[in-house]
């Protein structure tokens, strides 16, 4: 293609295409290598956490909690399998997968399928399921909970189910006491030591006493000594009766 020249040539210049070219050697990368007395660092392994696509393994680790409770002659038996993520390295935890309750006493067949259904869906969705206890533990019978050995009351046969769950995911470490706090611990113990000393103080009054225990003060002699024998209020001490 032409080109029209409309100024004065003063000078020129000849082009070198082969200098123009870059060389081989800048165009390729340059590889960094590691200084001596050092390792190149590896790769980082891949941590699986919980989620829907986790494929359930052929073998589940499990722990079954008995409920007896005096609404039914029969238990209830509460089977919680857990799953093993990033099993063999610092990562491993273990997690909740599935739940199962049976019992020989079918009244409430029908829920407690849907609740283990819906409970074990919560485990495999992943993140923080430790709100399941709270929700289950706050579920109360309409016709009034009960009480467990010991004294403890149990608002319905969900909480107890949900006391269970609590129990199980402290076990693996999923839920953690807070610590209590030095102060707290002293005033407790402390309480302790005064309780544990008027009992022995109570066995100690109560081991030489010389009139048997639940006997009422008698006005007369001012001594618990005062009983019910033959009908009547009798003093094991003066002997003053309220029938003569």
């Amino acid at each position: 293609m032409a080109t029209k020249i409309e100024k004065k040539i003063v000078g020129f210049k000849v082009r070198d295409e082969e200098a123009d070219k870059p060389s081989e050697a800048a165009a390729q990368p340059v590889a960094t290598q590691p200084a001596e007395g050092t390792e190149a660092p590896a790769a980082m392994a891949e941590v699986i956490h919980m989620h829907e696509s986790v494929e359930r393994p052929e073998m589940l680790l499990g722990s079954t909690y008995k409920i007896k409770t005096p609404l039914s002659e029969h238990a209830l038996y509460v089977t919680i399998n857990d799953i093993i993520l990033n099993e063999g390295t610092e990562h491993e935890v273990r997690r909740p997968f599935e739940i199962f309750i049976n019992s020989k006493n079918m009244d409430q067949f029908q829920w407690i399928v849907a609740l283990t259904r819906v409970i074990s869906a919560v485990f495999r969705k992943g993140g923080d399921i430790t709100f399941l206890v709270e929700e289950l533990k706050a579920v109360f019978d309409p016709q009034g909970g009960y009480f467990k050995s010991g004294g403890r009351f149990m608002p319905s046969l969900v909480a107890e189910i949900g006391e269970a769950i609590e129990s199980h995911m402290r076990m693996i470490g999923l839920l953690v006491d807070p610590e209590m706090e030095a102060h707290q611990k002293e005033i407790l113990d402390q309480k302790r030591k005064e309780f544990e000393s008027q009992q022995e103080k109570k066995a100690s009054a109560s081991s030489h006493a010389e009139f048997p225990p639940g006997a009422q003060l008698c006005k007369k002699c001012n001594t618990t000594a005062l009983i019910q024998m033959d009908g009547c209020l009798t003093c094991l001490n003066c002997g003053d009766s309220k029938c003569g």
